[in-house]
């Protein structure tokens, strides 16, 4: 069974700053109990330091919990273990299957895949910052010139010119 990048994308959170994916839909992905891989993960502890995997708090799965519906039914005794891209990219060697092999794989391209956009987007916030730049130099220095304009036209509307009369009127 093929997975759609979507799917992938749509499991990896922001947790403390990093992009993560959690135990439960590791487990699915790879095709098995969340129990086993947390064992297999537990057996081979040395080789996920903290940088690589962790265990979230009690806030933070709060928190996840009100925002996505399908965790809000998650009745685990314990919080989730969440893992960063070089976590996972463990993993594979932790559960050494076929089918690990293979998710792993597609999860790193996603990985990339989104390293690579935020690395394009951040040359388009340079030019936008350059842009703004530009922008606030050109208001400076026409701004005396639209305020010469805007004083002519306060003047005019508040001293209009006395016309003289013609014909036959008189003033009392």
């Amino acid at each position: 069974m093929a997975i759609k990048a979507t799917q992938i994308k749509n499991m990896i959170y922001g947790i403390r700053g990093l992009n993560v994916m959690l135990d439960r839909e590791l487990a699915v992905l790879y095709g098995v109990e969340i129990k086993r891989l947390n064992e297999s993960v537990k057996r081979n502890i040395k080789r996920f330091p903290p940088e690589f995997m962790f265990q979230l708090t009690a806030e933070e799965w709060s928190n996840l919990r009100s925002q996505i519906a399908a965790f809000s039914k998650d009745t685990r005794k314990y919080k989730p273990y969440a893992f960063t891209e070089h976590g996972i990219l463990m993993l594979s060697s932790v559960l050494n299957s076929d089918k690990a092999i293979d998710v792993n794989i597609q999860i790193m391209k996603i990985f990339i895949h989104m390293r690579q956009y935020v690395l394009s987007q951040s040359a388009t916030n340079e030019q936008i910052a350059e842009l703004r730049k530009l922008l606030m130099l050109y208001i400076e220095k026409n701004d005396k010139r639209v305020n010469d304009i805007i004083v002519v036209l306060n003047n005019l509307i508040e001293q209009p010119k006395k016309t003289k009369s013609i014909g036959f009127y008189q003033e009392e």
